[in-house]
């Protein structure tokens, strides 16, 4: 027969601030909180050094390149950077965490590249955090061997990129 566990008086602490928010069922009470004791989730008195800095706030690199890039010819660059060529299949990123989009984003290319997909297309919207990490996740090893150019979609929609990618052989 399993033995009931008990928590240490740390363990009681925390689960009394935890539980001061929620209300009980009817017939049962809160632990009390035991304000003498500092809790051991707060932070330190002397607050430690920032190791790192803040990113300062930096202008996107440019991803609509205003001549033709290297291993396309002019005439595919032009259908593809004035939206000729329209996206076969099109990924939205709207409500999803970095991490998720990330995966998302990993898994969505690998995908349409296996399926012989040419052009896609990637909408991160105008929020900050994930238009500033999709180049980044772009230019993993694993995915940026099987891109062949980038650029903004042809509306001025700055919240999508459109992803030209290379053929299998």
């Amino acid at each position: 027969m399993a033995r009931a566990k008990t928590l240490s008086k740390a363990d009681q602490q925390i689960w009394a601030a935890f539980t001061q928010n929620i209300f009980p069922l009817p017939g049962k009470t809160r632990l009390p909180l035991d304000l003498a004791e500092p809790s051991p989730l707060e932070p330190a008195a002397t607050p430690h050094p920032q190791t790192t800095k803040p990113r300062p706030k930096t202008a996107q690199p440019a991803i609509h390149p205003t001549t033709t890039p290297t291993g396309i010819d002019k005439s595919t660059w032009k259908k593809f950077s004035s939206g000729q060529r329209r996206p076969e299949k099109k990924l939205d990123l709207h409500g999803l965490t970095a991490t998720r989009a990330h995966h998302a984003t990993t898994a969505f290319i690998l995908h349409a590249h296996t399926e012989q997909i040419r052009c896609i297309e990637i909408v991160t919207g105008k929020g900050e955090i994930l238009a500033r990490e999709l180049p980044q996740w772009l230019n993993a090893p694993a995915i940026r061997p099987l891109i062949l150019a980038i650029t903004h979609a042809p509306t001025a929609n700055t919240g999508a990129l459109r992803i030209l990618l290379r053929r299998t052989r």
